[in-house]
């Protein structure tokens, strides 16, 4: 059993079909990547994947349960985080404040603790400056912070929306070694990435996405070596 399946989802926006009847799945322990141009529809199923918009068909299954119509806060609670397009931190709260929203499904004081240890770990520069204001920060320092917020629920699998997009070359290497981590950790991933290059390098397999649809799928090594993914994704 996979542990999301997502069968027929549909998305509206108005009278505009946004996501058109897409369907795939993420196995535990998986890299699993969306890539597609702008406009695609990647961040849209995202979205509602972790409950942040409403669907208008199809459904959301996630370790077996039916999640399709769960308010994103009861996803969190049941194991899956979302780091969001354009890092979306608190911009007049402390790094540590921001942490710690990140872990607020969670009750254990001593386990809370030492997950901000693991995340800090991790990220060493979000210790440094645990007590700055994170709108101060800048954009790849957000970026982590963004992503260790989400760790803080302690997901099983975490979907996150263009980690590398604004960031240098170097920073955008640094993300990518931290979601390897991140994923050698046990934590499942589903990645949206218009850097299709990076995105297939780290994943095991992907989908292609168009106008709303899923028009290829495979393992990372065959759509890296697809003549058409090729020409329209990777600059060949």
């Amino acid at each position: 059993m996979a542990m999301l399946e997502v069968k027929d989802l549909e998305v509206t926006y108005g009278v505009i079909k946004a996501i058109k009847g897409v369907s795939f799945e993420v196995n535990e322990g998986e890299v699993i990547s969306l890539i597609g141009a702008n406009g695609a529809g990647k961040t849209t199923i995202l979205h509602a994947v972790s409950g942040l918009l409403g669907k208008a068909g199809g459904t959301v299954t996630y370790e077996g349960q039916d999640i399709t119509a769960y308010p994103a806060h009861k996803i969190v609670e049941l194991g899956m985080a979302h780091v969001p397009e354009g890092r979306r931190v608190f911009a007049q709260l402390s790094v540590l404040e921001n942490l710690k929203l990140g872990a607020y499904t969670r009750k254990d004081k001593k386990e809370l603790e030492d997950t901000l240890q693991t995340v800090y770990k991790r990220f060493p520069r979000l210790e440094e400056r645990k007590n700055q204001m994170a709108g101060t920060l800048s954009g790849g320092e957000q970026q982590m912070l963004a992503m260790g917020r989400a760790l803080m629920s302690h997901p099983k699998l975490i979907l996150m929306d263009e980690p590398s997009m604004g960031l240098s070359p170097i920073l955008v290497e640094e993300i990518f070694s931290i979601i390897r981590d991140i994923s050698a950790s046990g934590t499942t991933v589903l990645l949206v990435e218009q850097n299709a290059k990076k995105a297939l390098a780290i994943a095991d397999r992907a989908y292609v996405l168009e106008t709303g649809n899923i028009i290829l799928s495979g393992s990372a090594e065959e759509l890296i070596n697809d003549e058409s993914v090729k020409k329209a994704y990777l600059g060949e």
